[in-house]
């Protein structure tokens, strides 16, 4: 495997900061292109495009239809949201939005989505089987979806979602708590499932099989919650409560 494959885009969108600061750039300046920066990075566009977008929802760049990618400041004062959101405040804000988001990429997905998805799943087997806390086929299976969409608004918004999930300390809590392969074996499972459903282009069975997904995910988390944790929102937010406004 070439090291671009191992790399995740998080990986990407912190070097492209290094870059960015190496190069003396100032607000307004314009960046490298997609090309020139997978070139220089020696990384594919893909992992590219998704750093860009990571750092546009930061709010440290702007692409511009036509024109480019621009500096919005100085390197290393991005805005980063400092907000700790509970586990099951953020899976109830999936199950609304990301089951919408599989409804429409059923619609618009390509055949270069499905292969790039089929392997962020075989990248998700090969963590399992691995035996390691690597959740990257995972996130990646997901903004593939979002990316099918053709919606920019709607990738910058699963994107989010995702990047806040990161930085969750409660988040990264509970999922400490998560030794037993076959939880993530069983949303592999569901992930084929979502993955058939689009390309039997069937937005309903891909909405309803995306909500199953997050709704099991989040029944696994409750399992493995602390009810007596002051900072456990599983009484306030639910997938159940999310799944009627569907």
């Amino acid at each position: 495997m070439s090291g671009s494959q191992q790399r995740r885009y998080q990986d990407v969108a912190a070097e492209l900061r290094d870059l960015i600061r190496a190069e003396g750039l100032r607000p307004g300046d314009r960046l490298l292109t997609e090309r020139q920066i997978a070139l220089r990075l020696d990384v594919g566009r893909s992992l590219v495009r998704d750093a860009i977008i990571m750092l546009e929802v930061e709010g440290l760049v702007q692409v511009r239809q036509g024109s480019g990618i621009y500096l919005n400041e100085p390197a290393g004062e991005a805005t980063v949201i400092d907000d700790d959101i509970g586990p099951f405040e953020l899976l109830e804000a999936r199950m609304v939005i990301e089951s919408a988001v599989a409804g429409l990429a059923a619609a618009t997905v390509t055949k270069a989505d499905i292969t790039a998805m089929r392997e962020a799943l075989d990248q998700e087997r090969r963590n399992i089987e691995a035996g390691t806390g690597d959740y990257s086929g995972d996130q990646r299976f997901h903004l593939l979806i979002a990316e099918a969409t053709q919606n920019g608004v709607l990738v910058r918004t699963v994107t989010d979602l995702w990047e806040r999930r990161e930085r969750s300390r409660m988040w990264a809590q509970l999922h400490s708590r998560i030794f037993d392969d076959a939880y993530r074996n069983r949303w592999l499972d569901d992930h084929q499932e979502i993955l058939d459903a689009l390309r039997a282009r069937d937005s309903q069975r891909a909405r309803n099989a995306m909500s199953d997904h997050i709704g099991n995910v989040s029944a696994t988390l409750m399992q493995l919650s602390d009810p007596d944790d002051p900072s456990f929102d599983g009484y306030l937010f639910s997938t159940a409560r999310a799944r009627q406004a569907l």
